[in-house]
């Protein structure tokens, strides 16, 4: 019977506590083996199928992901190497510009200048104004009036065509006033050009102008006649006459006055008389006509006077 049939033995589990002592992981190696995880998360995979959240910033990353990565990397680092370099491009460029030390030269004379004394007023000049320290934004009309109201009225302007004369160095050209007449007074002698204005440092031939002075008026060392706007006046009859054709040889001052002069042209036989109160265009102007009108009729005169407006005179 069934009942009487013994309970089927089932085989007993083995037991090996050597064993089971063998496999259990000590506290120990714990802690060593799972030391790199102990307080933090790993994230990201190195399956190239898996997508992880925020997996550019994992720590364990695939290969495409490391590649693009290293890309990005590049671009930064050549953006960065770009801007180095458009910044030393720029200051190099900078220093090459710069008028950090002036250096001076004169435009076609025939005499050195005094190239120490201009670099001076110039220095001066640019320590006013520091963000003119450049060829490209140096304002070269306004140093050529710079130097002419301090001291240096024979600077006619100030070339545009500077150059590089070193580090840090420019080299600026300066083009000097030609006189037309000269007027010696006491030791020094004084110059006007075409324009009329006066200035004592002349690096030109002298000029072919005599001033003579008929005056009879006893001054010492000619202060009096020899006056930046008597001598300015002289200088633009000069001027206009060569305008017109012609060629002024000689002016004299006429005696027992200091309001008029007598220009001598060439070709002309006679002087003309003319007024230092009138405007010299003018005057001018009433000359050539009067000189042409009385060459045309072959008339004869002693001398030509255009004091007048409007009107010339001929005796």
């Amino acid at each position: 019977m069934n009942i009487l049939r013994k309970k089927q033995q089932l085989p007993s589990r083995r037991s090996d506590v050597s064993g089971a002592r063998a496999g259990r992981a000590t506290e120990s190696d714990l802690t060593e083996r799972y030391a790199f995880r102990r307080n933090r998360t790993l994230t990201g995979s190195l399956a190239p199928g898996v997508v992880s959240v925020n997996e550019h910033h994992a720590e364990l990353k695939s290969v495409r992901i490391h590649t693009h990565d290293l890309r990005q990397h590049r671009r930064r680092l050549s953006g960065i190497f770009l801007i180095v370099a458009l910044v030393a491009v720029a200051l190099g460029y900078g220093i090459f510009q710069s008028i950090a030390i002036p250096k001076v030269v004169a435009v076609a004379t025939e005499r050195p200048i005094d190239a120490q004394y201009y670099e001076q007023k110039i220095q001066q000049y640019l320590n006013g104004r520091p963000l003119e320290r450049s060829r490209v934004a140096l304002n070269v009309e306004r140093l050529a009036q710079y130097l002419q109201v301090n001291d240096a009225p024979e600077v006619l302007a100030v070339s545009p065509d500077m150059s590089f004369d070193g580090l840090g160095t420019s080299r600026l050209q300066l083009v000097m006033r030609r006189p037309v007449i000269a007027w010696r007074t006491g030791s020094s002698n004084l110059y006007v050009d075409d324009q009329g204005v006066a200035f004592a440092r002349n690096y030109h031939p002298e000029p072919t102008v005599k001033v003579v002075d008929e005056t009879g008026i006893v001054t010492k060392d000619n202060k009096v006649l020899a006056s930046n706007r008597f001598l300015g006046f002289i200088g633009r009859v000069v001027g206009r006459m060569k305008a017109s054709g012609l060629t002024v040889t000689q002016v004299t001052l006429p005696a027992n006055t200091t309001r008029q002069v007598a220009v001598t042209v060439e070709g002309v036989n006679y002087p003309i008389k003319y007024s230092v109160d009138r405007p010299v265009g003018e005057q001018t102007e009433d000359a050539v006509r009067a000189i042409r009108y009385l060459a045309d009729k072959g008339i004869g005169a002693e001398y030509l006077d255009v004091r007048v407006s409007g009107k010339a005179f001929y005796k």
